[in-house]
């Protein structure tokens, strides 16, 4: 297959689509939950309905990917989702939004299935770990704007006048007078479907995949789920996931209950900078992993990000504005590490065991509903205690990882020996 610097640029595009629709669920809870009259625990079925589809659609999407390749998939995951949007954009109610999570949740997992060979072999295998870092930061841009743009749109049609732009005059007149934050699912409907029209307008050639990068039958599934290894680092995706989505989808809401802060501004600018600073952790981390073993960093930083949460959870209002975001930047380096960790620590099948690991992802609808339904007993600052056991395991994956291939450091000490720069 010929490099093709379009589709590395569609590919970022995608990247930056998929966070978009993702990660905004957590500016919203504390409006949905106004709006929708809901409980903590009910609120949290919103984010369990759209990382669940990520369980039940990554193995099949990757078998579908093998019989029909990228480019049909890809445009049928488009769809899904503009479904999904346009579901909750035309009945605004919580049924529809659980049901319009799923989907969007299941055409954003066919996405991210199709997307990673198709970057490898577009980008060249020898830049294929540059571009996927490029396309982590890209997607943690996307996490960063995407509270913003909550706030513009929710902000400018509270106070719509003659002199509002087109977008704003356009939503105005479609988006309930209470509910401006339906407009949101307005602005993803539109941006689908055009992902759809140039996804067709694209062309995407067929990639050839290595023997171990093929997603397996069945069969090699199970085989791999009856290996002690492969199931603990599956635990290890699922629990990065849910601490992500855990911290993610309550920091608004915790704010405003216990601090008296706005969701609007102050809480989704903090969800805001809870993204960014991921991004920023994941540029350190990349340096640090070519200075230090990966395990000594996942250690380091999973500690790091427990004082921070401890922080954010027990200190005062302005100190929790700083920590909660500080999480996010110790957070950064724990997928990739772990991911990294586990496909260097088995001998083959690595296809169908990235499926198996991008199912775990699934822990992002588990743990936020833990927390929910813990809070609802005993109080949200109490719910939110229940991180501390998958950072816990997190933890203890630097200590027990054994894999066979190590990450390549630059060993410092040895070029200053030698003269070499």
């Amino acid at each position: 297959m010929r490099r093709s610097y379009y589709i590395v640029a569609l590919i970022f595009l995608i990247f930056f689509v998929i966070s978009f629709l993702t990660n905004i669920i957590g500016p919203l809870v504390p409006a949905i939950i106004e709006d929708f009259d809901l409980n903590l625990t009910l609120v949290a079925l919103l984010p369990f309905a759209f990382f669940i589809a990520y369980g039940v659609m990554s193995i099949p999407a990757g078998i579908l990917i093998e019989k029909y390749q990228e480019k049909p998939v890809m445009v049928a995951a488009f769809m899904v989702a503009f479904s999904g949007s346009l579901l909750l954009a035309l009945f605004p109610n919580y049924l529809s939004a659980v049901f319009s999570l799923f989907l969007i949740g299941s055409g954003m997992a066919m996405l991210q299935v199709a997307i990673n060979p198709l970057l490898r072999e577009a980008g060249g295998e020898e830049h294929f770990a540059f571009n996927a870092t490029v396309a982590q930061l890209i997607f943690g841009l996307a996490s960063f704007l995407s509270p913003l743009v909550y706030t513009y749109l929710v902000l400018n049609l509270q106070t719509v006048t003659t002199d509002s732009n087109a977008l704003i005059s356009i939503l105005s007149r479609i988006v309930p007078e209470n509910l401006h934050w339906i407009s949101l699912y307005w602005l993803f409907a539109v941006i689908s479907i055009l992902m759809v029209f140039v996804v067709l307008g694209s062309k995407i050639p067929e990639v050839e995949r290595k023997e171990d990068e093929r997603v397996g039958a069945w069969e090699t599934h199970l085989e791999l789920l009856k290996n002690p290894v492969v199931i603990l680092f599956f635990m290890g995706i699922f629990t990065y996931v849910g601490t992500e989505q855990g911290i993610a989808n309550w920091i608004s809401v915790f704010l405003n209950k216990y601090h008296g802060y706005d969701p609007l501004t102050t809480g989704a600018r903090t969800v805001s900078w809870f993204w960014g600073l991921m991004t920023a952790g994941g540029v350190l981390g990349m340096i640090m992993l070519k200075l230090i073993d990966s395990k000594v960093v996942l250690v380091a930083f999973t500690a790091l990000a427990m004082a921070s949460l401890s922080a954010a959870l027990y200190m005062s209002g302005p100190v929790a504005l700083i920590a909660f975001p500080l999480t996010g930047f110790f957070a950064s380096v724990m997928y990739p590490i772990i991911f990294s960790l586990a496909l260097n620590s088995v001998k083959e099948h690595h296809g169908s065991f990235s499926g198996i690991l991008v199912t775990a992802i699934a822990g992002g609808a588990i743990v936020p509903l833990i927390v929910g339904g813990l809070g609802d007993l005993f109080g949200l600052r109490a719910g939110m205690l229940f991180l501390f056991i998958p950072l816990g395991y997190i933890f203890s994956i630097g200590i027990w990882a054994e894999p066979l291939i190590k990450n390549e450091i630059i060993d410092l000490a040895r070029k200053s020996s030698t003269g070499v720069a």
